[in-house]
């Protein structure tokens, strides 16, 4: 099993990050980091993560799911990106796990898959208002799955987060 983890190239979330990769290489789950562009990533808190594709590189049908890491930098970099969104209606239509943490799930939002779901996100005006006019039911709960889908409220919600991805992956 591969999953594909998602980003930004800049001021991502490090715990969002490095809590998933721990439980991934702990459950024996591979991964690939993908980002708007190839290389150095850096986290908001300092740590860096390399890039090994780009958005436009990544072959969706080599994945069994797609995890987004959330930080400021998710609303830079990733709520607007075309490549992205299209990956996330890939996985939908294919019926394969989407999870995103903190500012991220409003990409899933911006993809349309949303709609009557259960979710949560990190609750800005921003992220709350894309959120709703995606159709999304908001649950005031750290993690939430409806379906395939997997959505997480921030940082104190990493470790959470990683063991419902893991457990939603490993079947």
């Amino acid at each position: 099993m591969k999953v594909l983890v998602v980003i930004p190239p800049e001021n991502f979330r490090d715990e969002e990050l490095a809590k998933p990769l721990e439980a991934f290489e702990k459950a024996g789950i591979t991964f690939d980091i993908a980002s708007t562009r190839r290389g150095q990533c850096r986290g908001m808190l300092g740590a860096r993560a390399t890039a090994s594709l780009s958005l436009e590189e990544v072959e969706p049908s080599d994945y069994a799911g797609i995890v987004i890491v959330g930080g400021t930098g998710s609303p830079v970099h990733l709520w607007k990106n075309d490549m992205l969104v299209e990956l996330v209606k890939y996985f939908s239509k294919n019926n394969r796990l989407i999870a995103a943490i903190c500012l991220s799930p409003v990409v899933l939002a911006h993809a349309g898959i949303l709609k009557g779901k259960s979710a949560t996100c990190y609750e800005s005006p921003s992220s709350t208002k894309e959120m709703l006019k995606g159709g999304a039911m908001l649950a005031g709960t750290p993690v939430v799955t409806d379906g395939n889908i997997i959505t997480a409220n921030g940082p104190a919600a990493a470790a959470e987060f990683a063991g419902a991805i893991v457990r939603a992956v490993k079947g």
